[in-house]
């Protein structure tokens, strides 16, 4: 697993390294496109890749993309599917998992509960041991993103929950 520390004084003197970037909205007609010029003033945080993901009160919508925000959210036919007042999104810099399409966020998943979706900033540190506990549960990872391991634990029942964190620490 990557990880970098954004106080490291040893990459290149006392900067900090700024890592990732979360933009919400909710309560606005057309929360997305607010939510893309949330992003692109957050663009230095993680120039990897983007994402929103919107809600209109029944569906959601999710665009993800490699790259900057302007060139993936400038265009009518991205942002128009994009409908809602609640919207999230993120800007990547990758400090875990593979830099690939499947890590970009938000990550969205299907639960009995409802839709769920979810952008995160940080890195959890027992991720690996979470993820090898949740995968013998049975879940089936579709990142290797460490945020994916919120969406399989936000399902389970809390004493499921708190046997999984108690036996990775």
């Amino acid at each position: 697993m990557l990880t970098t520390n954004p106080f490291d004084v040893s990459q290149d003197g006392d900067t900090l390294h700024e890592e990732c970037g979360i933009f919400g909205i909710s309560g606005a007609a057309d929360a997305a496109r607010l939510v893309a010029l949330g992003l692109h003033a957050l663009q230095h945080r993680g120039q990897e890749a983007a994402g929103i993901t919107s809600f209109d009160g029944t569906e959601f919508h999710t665009h993800r993309a490699m790259g900057h925000v302007a060139g993936n959210f400038d265009r009518e036919e991205v942002m128009v599917p994009l409908r809602g007042s609640v919207a999230c999104g993120h800007v990547r810099y990758s400090t875990t998992g593979e830099t690939a399409l499947r890590n970009v966020q938000p990550l969205y998943a299907d639960l009995a509960s409802g839709g769920f979706a979810i952008a995160h900033n940080g890195n959890i540190s027992n991720a690996m041991r979470l993820r090898r506990d949740l995968v013998r549960r049975g879940s089936i990872f579709q990142s290797t993103s460490d945020t994916e391991t919120i969406i399989h634990l936000s399902p389970l029942p809390i004493t499921v929950r708190s046997s999984t964190s108690s036996s990775t620490r």
